[in-house]
């Protein structure tokens, strides 16, 4: 009975580390797809700032999920106690390397504060700049959470007459007029010419189906991992 709870428990891990070892193989396909792809693409991505460092972090989670997934694999069938420890430390170690340095640059203060120093308004040759007007203009947002956001900034201390930059003011309604609607008011700050909502929310709101999906799928990824280093632990502790 004993073997054969721990042949079950053989399996069952076999098959949670395979399917990790499968969406390791597609976010790293992705990810090099991307960085290879003739079309084009690549361009685009390196020329954003934001872009090129998710494209790193794909990259990073598909050669972590298809390096323990593989490992995992072999630990499961070869019974190697050696591996399953190193699996387990390594599993768990990875995961929260990765809690601690991706979710601190996803938060509100942190886009504050790269924009509060590196923004600078109108030099377009400026990746970081050209990436924020670009996202100002699309989602007709202001600053990470309102036009308060460029006060102590950069940006005023290079153009100390203007209170926002010229991506916050309003374009004009008509279809298809790029025109701003009062572009000397808005710079000036006038709360009725230029977009008082910060583009966190904006974004946010704008994806959130998206962010859903996103989410759902963390979850996922997580309860398989979680039930594969359950298993490793049995497995563990379970070989003589």
């Amino acid at each position: 009975m004993e073997g054969d709870c721990l042949s079950c428990i053989k399996y069952l891990m076999f098959v949670f580390n395979f399917l990790i070892f499968l969406g390791g193989s597609f976010l790293l396909g992705v990810g090099v797809w991307v960085l290879v792809d003739p079309t084009g693409f690549r361009e685009i991505v390196a020329a954003n700032p934001l872009l090129f460092t998710g494209v790193y972090i794909i990259l990073a989670m598909g050669a972590m999920l298809f390096l323990l997934g593989f490992l995992g694999c072999c630990g499961a069938i070869r019974e190697n106690k050696c591996l399953l420890l190193f699996l387990l430390i390594g599993r768990f170690s990875a995961e929260l390397i990765l809690f601690l340095t991706v979710r601190p640059q996803l938060t509100r203060e942190y886009f504050t504060k790269e924009l509060k120093r590196h923004y600078q308004g109108y030099n377009n040759t400026d990746v970081f700049t050209s990436t924020w007007n670009a996202i100002m203009n699309t989602f007709d947002c202001c600053g990470v959470n309102s036009p308060e956001d460029f006060e102590d900034s950069l940006f005023r201390r290079l153009y100390p007459t203007d209170v926002v930059p010229r991506a916050c003011c309003r374009r004009s309604a008509h279809p298809g007029d790029v025109a701003y609607a009062s572009q000397e008011e808005c710079l000036l700050g006038s709360m009725l010419f230029r977009n008082n909502k910060g583009c966190y929310s904006a974004v946010v709101d704008y994806f959130e189906m998206y962010i859903y999906v996103a989410g759902a799928l963390a979850i996922v990824v997580l309860t398989i991992e979680l039930f594969a280093m359950v298993f490793a632990m049995c497995l563990f502790r379970g070989i003589q």
